[in-house]
């Protein structure tokens, strides 16, 4: 699934209030810093991305094409009140792209509004159709998920980032993205979180096809295994990818699934189990590479002594993927499939 998606953009940031709804414009700002002229933030909004603060017209005239809905907040929906907005920038001559599961067209008026202005509604959370039922078939090539303690907690930045440093050493590596923000950041993939749940395994066999021995493809993970609302995409994803490695994705004090009182986060621990057991059903040589830590909750002097503890505790290479790079993760990672190392 290819996207097209016009430059530069204004990145829409609604009253968000908190920037962990804000992955997308966060994603993209980070990952495609030059992609974007301004920000358009409306009254309360708590997160502020360092742009400009721009109207839709005003970004039209500073030359955006694209309005980016940039907030990913729980169930995806479209707030009533975001809706105006909608209107202006469609009226200045941007395109729309979203990755809401409320579509951009089911919004009374804007489809007519945008044909009229000449503009596009892009709605990246369609997936394709006639997608397989997954076949459990082992592929060639070799498969690396992210898998969270929860959502929001790194893995679509960790798999960036492990992508990003296989390339440099001049490995062979895809980053396969799953959802809307890695597929804008990306210009393709399935956003695993819409396909009907018979069919996320056969998605997730699609996104990562057979490919050469000693080439990597880095999965983007979704929700969680141990998440109340999201864990049936995490089972389906982890059984089409078939990983031969994963990494444990976590934000270092989340002790409790965000959004959802009373659910307590699982450890590192727990979830390897659970990735081994239920990731072993159509890869038995399934095996843990690695975790990655968000520590910015942490001080910087206790950073290191934590991830020395993490790593201890487990036995394999614990970074922060920001802090201090994915360099240890990948260089155990070729000390496990030397084949593929360069």
């Amino acid at each position: 699934m290819q996207v097209r998606i016009e430059p530069p953009y204004l990145l829409f940031l609604g009253d968000e209030p908190d920037p962990t709804h804000a992955k997308t414009a966060l994603g993209i700002a980070h990952w495609r810093p030059d992609a974007s002229v301004g920000q358009l933030r409306l009254p309360g909004c708590g997160v502020d991305l360092g742009y400009p603060d721009m109207s839709p017209a005003e970004a039209a005239e500073a030359g955006a094409k694209t309005l980016i809905w940039g907030v990913a907040g729980v169930g995806g929906i479209i707030p009533e009140s975001w809706i105006p907005m909608l209107f202006e920038a469609v009226e200045a001559g941007l395109n729309i792209c979203a990755g809401t599961h409320s579509s951009l067209t089911e919004i009374e008026g804007l489809a007519v509004a945008a044909d009229k202005a000449g503009v596009s509604l892009i709605d990246i959370r369609n997936p394709p159709a006639d997608l397989p039922v997954g076949s459990g078939t082992k592929r060639s090539g070799l498969r690396l998920m992210m898998l969270g303690t929860d959502c929001v907690v790194g893995k679509k930045f960790s798999a960036l980032a492990i992508a990003k440093e296989m390339r440099d050493r001049d490995m062979k590596a895809t980053f396969r993205a799953t959802g809307q923000t890695g597929i804008m950041i990306a210009g393709g993939g399935i956003p695993i979180d819409a396909v009907v749940s018979d069919f996320v395994s056969g998605a997730a066999e699609i996104l990562s096809p057979d490919n050469d021995d000693d080439h990597w493809d880095v999965v983007e993970g979704q929700g969680s295994l141990f998440h109340p609302g999201y864990a049936a995409v995490t089972l389906g994803l982890l059984h089409g990818t078939q990983p031969d490695g994963f990494v444990i994705c976590h934000e270092a004090g989340r002790n409790v699934i965000e959004a959802f009182p009373g659910y307590k986060a699982p450890t590192i621990g727990e979830l390897i189990e659970s990735a081994m057991a239920n990731g072993s059903l159509t890869n038995p040589d399934i095996r843990c590479v690695g975790i990655s830590v968000n520590t910015t909750t942490l001080l910087e002097e206790e950073r290191q002594l934590y991830l020395n503890k993490l790593s201890a505790k487990y036995d394999l290479p614990c970074v922060d993927p920001v802090a201090i790079g994915v360099g240890p993760l990948v260089d155990h990672i070729n000390t496990l499939f030397p084949g593929a190392a360069p």
